[in-house]
């Protein structure tokens, strides 16, 4: 589990697992990904994204309503998902693009620099570019990851 902001999390499955580490990292909010893990005192989403496919708008929006409501909260929020490498990728940068005002690109350079494994697979990226209506081709998300 890596922290993208003080208030932003990004991790694995089995990290929703560790009530001990959640509570040491102050983690009160969980969007998860991969399946459904409830923890006490924790609130939780569980969102049925495909690993590999393309995100609905739907599920996009339903997440990250969730995450920007916890984060006015005053919780901290993890989003996990399986491997921790491309559906909470996706979900942390629209997070930071909501609420930084910054493209997916960019918001994607910013988790790499905290989470190095991050990597949205094309379907996914291509999701939130139509989602949020920008353009970046997914050969600029490889270009950057190849020299980051």
């Amino acid at each position: 589990m890596d922290e993208i902001r003080p208030w932003l999390y990004i991790g694995k499955y089995r990290e929703t697992l560790d009530k001990n580490y959640l509570d040491f990292k102050s983690i009160k909010a969980m969007l998860q990904l991969a399946d459904r893990v409830e923890q006490k005192g924790i609130n939780t989403l569980f969102l049925p994204v495909q690993d590999l496919g393309p995100t609905s708008p739907d599920l996009i929006r339903r997440g990250i309503d969730f995450v920007l409501a916890e984060k006015e909260n005053g919780h901290k929020v993890l989003v996990a998902c399986g491997a921790g490498i491309n559906r909470s990728t996706a979900f942390c940068m629209a997070a930071l693009k909501e609420t930084e005002g910054i493209s997916l690109l960019e918001a994607f350079k910013e988790i790499r620099r905290k989470h190095p494994e991050s990597m949205p697979h094309e379907p996914v990226w291509e999701s939130f570019c139509r989602y949020y209506n920008e353009s970046t081709p997914y050969i600029d998300v490889m270009r950057m990851s190849i020299q980051n």
